[in-house]
């Protein structure tokens, strides 16, 4: 009985030496280092802006249900056109600094905004055209995240895991970003939440001033074929269905996201408190399961993870839609981490390995099923939840999850870029 022992040790002792060794390779690294302190400063942004949208659009700013949905599918439709096209431009003629300082200055402006507007159609200005150049800021960290890894000694197999360990930076800002913003919310309303996100990218534009180095697109060789587009890329089969396939899980935790703050406080009868407490509770859980799941994506097949994760989403939503009361929620948000930690770590190098040589483009095309997504889960929240309530919004969310399933199970590819070298 000794033997297994002493190999599950050892196994665990690799695993751990593993990504510790992943931690202390990006920490050493000075601009790695910078691009984990720019992802956790826009992780804090977003973790004040988005588990409060629906709250602010339907009673501070008066919005229906239904008017809310096409509200935030019309920015999100927005924001896909712009970030598309400037993704395209960062992988052929502008350099990442030139974009993430557009991008950051672009978010200041657009939640300034937000703070004082309470027009409909104002407020679709400053959140579809000038957000939809912000919304380009988190491809492009990764992008040039993933740039610099390739560029160092790092093997091409551990890949997966430094980006996840990236990811966890994200992650860490929500483990406090949303109690943060509940306590602003409480004490300075809409105006201070919002004038705190735009100043969090004013940081974010000073960082990227500052230290980011500016690097130009690399030069391309004569021979070399021309940058796939977008529709090229769906043109394959397998590429399609796990596009699809992502969307679909985005488009529910999407859904998840803008009903979870009016199911606590109406159905559940909790406070912002509440909200603020489970919202940050998700991300603790997130920021040792991005290591664990990083590590994981390097020995075994990125399908396989990407689909386990589809099926936890499924358990997760139905718990959602038979909770009564908010505590009941708290111990769920572990599996609302084990599912994010997937959906947004691995996927997102699932993506770039489909086009290798397009990091931008290739990033984006994850943003883009993520902006999809929640554009179709935005429209499925109005019309959802103004006709069976925010606990069958739950339940749409489980069917939404099923979905992704069913399509994950004929995306078959003939080989996974992301396959570990060894037991594929």
């Amino acid at each position: 009985m000794t033997a297994p022992t002493n190999t599950g040790e050892a196994k665990a002792a690799g695993a751990l030496a593993q990504i510790t060794g992943a931690l202390a390779h990006l920490v050493k690294q000075r601009e790695l280092r910078l691009l984990l302190t720019c992802n956790c400063v826009l992780g804090m942004g977003a973790s004040f802006v988005s588990p409060f949208m629906s709250l602010f659009c339907t009673r501070e700013v008066g919005m229906s249900l239904e008017l809310f949905g096409v509200f935030m599918t019309a920015n999100a439709l927005a924001n896909i056109v712009i970030s598309s096209w400037l993704a395209h431009h960062s992988d052929t003629r502008l350099s990442r600094r030139r974009v993430l300082l557009w991008s950051s200055l672009a978010g200041a402006i657009g939640y300034g905004g937000y703070a004082f507007v309470r027009e409909p159609w104002l407020l679709f200005v400053f959140g579809g055209l000038i957000l939809g150049l912000a919304s380009l800021t988190f491809a492009q960290l990764f992008a040039h995240a993933r740039e610099l890894v390739e560029s160092s000694s790092v093997a091409k197999a551990e890949v997966p895991l430094y980006m996840n360990a990236f990811r966890m930076a994200f992650a860490l800002a929500w483990t406090v970003g949303p109690a943060v913003a509940a306590f602003t919310l409480r004490a300075f309303s809409f105006v201070g939440l919002f004038t705190a996100a735009a100043a969090l990218y004013v940081l974010l534009f000073a960082l990227v001033y500052a230290f980011v180095e500016d690097r130009p697109p690399a030069p391309r060789a004569a021979s070399a074929a021309p940058p796939a587009r977008l529709r090229d890329v769906l043109a394959r089969r397998d590429v399609l269905l796990w596009f699809a396939g992502l969307t679909a899980i985005l488009g529910a935790h999407a859904m998840s996201l803008n009903n979870m703050s009016l199911l606590v406080l109406g159905e559940l009868h909790g406070s912002e408190a509440d909200v603020g407490i489970i919202f940050s509770l998700a991300p603790v859980f997130e920021l040792p399961l991005m290591l664990y799941v990083g590590f994981l994506a390097t020995r075994v097949r990125s399908e396989t993870l990407i689909r386990a994760a589809m099926l936890l989403a499924v358990v997760y939503y139905a718990c959602i839609g038979c909770v009564r009361t908010p505590y009941q929620i708290y111990p769920l948000t572990a599996l609302s981490a084990a599912i994010v930690s997937v959906t947004s770590g691995v996927a997102i190098t699932f993506f770039q390995n489909k086009i290798p040589g397009q990091l931008g483009a290739a990033t984006n095309l994850y943003s883009n099923a993520s902006r999809i997504g929640s554009t179709s889960g935005y429209l499925l929240f109005g019309l959802v939840a103004s006709r069976f309530g925010h606990r069958g919004t739950a339940f749409a969310c489980a069917l939404l999850a099923l979905t992704a399933v069913t399509l994950s199970a004929f995306a078959r590819s003939p080989k996974d870029e992301l396959a570990p070298t060894r037991g594929d």
